[in-house]
């Protein structure tokens, strides 16, 4: 079944420049969220982390 599904995949044009462009989207994903991560202020983290706690 997989050597099917490689052959096959071989055999389109152009398709290899798709693993290329989704790793490009995900690392820009994770840096930018890392990015996010420390940049945050400490207060909006204490109370975002706080809600679930908060009896209404």
């Amino acid at each position: 079944m997989l050597k099917f599904v490689k052959n096959h995949m071989e055999s389109i044009t152009g398709i290899e420049i798709y693993p290329m462009i989704s790793l490009l989207i995900f690392f820009t994903f994770f840096v930018l969220l890392f990015w996010w991560v420390f940049t945050a202020k400490k207060e909006y983290i204490k109370t975002v982390s706080n809600l679930p706690l908060e009896d209404n």
